[in-house]
């Protein structure tokens, strides 16, 4: 996660309340997701952003995780990621991110 969203992040955080947070990623790879999910619960990892040693404990999601897609339109699903969906390693992502959320996240209902 780049250091301006990593700000955006924050800033919205400090104004709405962390418990009223949720992030939505869409990132390719489970490990990509796991490192920007981690940015966000736990604090950036590689200690250079604003989220550096900043324990936030959001509630992170991935696009394509079940839960998460469950909730859109199904054609508006299709058209927007269904193509990317088929070529991504939708267990490894949701395994990654399942793992964060057990171990960072404080506001899971």
């Amino acid at each position: 996660m780049d250091l301006e969203n990593q700000k955006r992040v924050l800033d919205l955080t400090n104004q709405y309340g962390a418990e009223n947070i949720v992030v939505l990623l869409g990132a390719a790879e489970g490990e990509a997701s796991g490192l920007a999910a981690e940015t966000v619960t736990a604090g950036d990892p590689t200690f250079a952003g604003p989220l550096t040693g900043v324990s936030l404990g959001l509630t992170v999601y991935h696009v394509c995780e079940e839960e998460v897609k469950a909730e859109f339109d199904e054609a508006v699903y299709d058209d927007q990621v269904g193509m990317m969906e088929m070529v991504l390693d939708v267990d490894d992502i949701a395994g990654e991110m399942s793992g964060i959320r057990d171990e960072f996240c404080k506001y899971l209902g």
